[in-house]
């Protein structure tokens, strides 16, 4: 009995067809009582305020079969629909509901790339389903790389990390698309998922048709889109001097990047991520490696145009830790600072930063490499024209992470 009252809760689309249901057999209720008034009664007439019919029986008798007939294919009506609508729905009431308050939720555009905004989409698809990820394709390493370099297709790596994030259910098939095989000769270091997408791209035609049917068969809230479908290669200008090509190569070299550029210059855009970002209530770059994964997306003209042009508060998500061979040494201004010099100056509005104290073993261990906290210089944050959000967003482990729940918890908590 609960269960199936629960199909009579707001927002399910079902009570409609009951009240159908309903008012097709009061149709013909009111039938019959007017043909018993008509018969035997026509005081009872009277008192519906029909007693001109009394004596009339053929407008009587076509009025009576004219309800029957109405009410009975009302009520048929109804009843098949309320009937196959829970029969035949894949999801429960609950199930049902919940997508309903999903789709009321805030309109998140977020912009990056790695497994940092695979995290912030993990939290975030507990709250909206009007999510979408604009996603880079500037990965020119591991599997993705050499699935670029043999056949020709942009990167799928970071779209499958974003699907996964995405997938109503992470169970088995999400377990699957990120599955690498250890060995195997032309399949080692290759992932299922990448493989998946590569397949669907050379049966479909299409990439980015690759990507839809992946997003139906992962079952994903939201959208996973690619900033662009042109082959991009980034470039990177080092401080002191010389430069590199490849995004995997950035991070390799002994110097850190100053500034960063892609060829083709003016690639085309996605136009649905244009459309995404403009109509956005808040577009979050972030977390992520700052040069390899979010300016790359800022680097493409008509994506920098729709931030400007978009109304939604626009919010940097700091990085946790600095990032050995690319942000070594950076505060939290001097990531801003980077984002400012790639043509977003005057275009963020709000930086997050993290406040857990990070503890002291794993700071030893970040040392090791050359990592260390993101220091959060406020004042000079402030006089960069941006809102300083402090919030307890990172998780321990043996590394230190943003915490998909809590950081979600935060972006939305700024936006209200």
């Amino acid at each position: 009995m609960r269960h199936s009252l629960e199909w009579l809760y707001p927002g399910l689309g079902i009570k409609r067809w009951v009240l159908l249901a309903f008012a097709g057999a009061a149709l013909m209720m009111a039938a019959a009582i007017f043909t018993v008034g008509e018969l035997w009664s026509p005081d009872l007439l009277k008192g519906l305020g029909l007693g001109w019919l009394h004596g009339r029986h053929y407008a009587a008798a076509l009025l009576a079969i004219d309800c029957v007939v109405l009410g009975a294919l009302m009520a048929y009506v109804g009843a098949r629909r309320a009937w196959l609508f829970q029969r035949t729905s894949p999801e429960t009431a609950a199930e049902i509901r919940e997508a309903g308050r999903l789709a009321r939720g805030t309109r998140v555009v977020a912009v990056g790339g790695g497994n940092g905004l695979a995290a912030l989409l993990r939290g975030l698809k507990t709250h909206t389903s009007n999510l979408t990820a604009v996603v880079t394709m500037a990965d020119d390493g591991g599997s993705s790389g050499a699935l670029r370099r043999d056949m020709g297709m942009p990167p799928p790596g970071d779209l499958r990390n974003c699907l996964v994030a995405l997938a109503d259910d992470e169970s088995m098939m999400s377990r699957l698309f990120q599955y690498r095989f250890p060995d195997g000769g032309g399949l080692q270091g290759h992932s299922f998922g990448n493989l998946f997408m590569a397949a669907l791209a050379e049966v479909t035609g299409d990439f980015e048709l690759a990507v839809q049917e992946s997003t139906h068969v992962l079952k994903v809230r939201g959208r996973v889109l690619p900033s662009t479908l042109a082959d991009i290669v980034l470039h990177a200008q080092l401080e002191g001097g010389g430069q590199v090509s490849g995004e995997s190569t950035i991070t390799a070299a002994e110097r850190l990047p100053r500034h960063v550029w892609i060829t083709p210059a003016a690639p085309r855009a996605l136009p649905q991520a244009l459309s995404a970002l403009r109509r956005a209530d808040v577009v979050v770059l972030g977390p992520g490696s700052l040069y390899t994964s979010i300016i790359p997306n800022l680097l493409i003209p008509e994506v920098r145009d729709a931030i400007k042009e978009t109304r939604a508060w626009v919010l940097y998500v700091c990085n946790v830790m600095t990032q050995a061979g690319e942000t070594d040494g950076y505060t939290a201004a001097d990531h801003l600072d980077a984002l400012h010099r790639h043509g977003l100056e005057g275009l963020v509005d709000v930086v997050l930063v993290n406040d857990t104290l990070v503890s002291p073993d794993l700071i030893a261990s970040y040392a090791r490499s050359g990592a260390r906290p993101v220091v959060s210089d406020d004042s000079r944050l402030r006089a960069m024209g941006v809102k300083v959000v402090h919030a307890s967003v990172a998780a321990e482990s043996n590394v230190v992470r943003h915490d998909s729940t809590r950081l979600a918890q935060s972006i939305l908590h700024i936006v209200r």
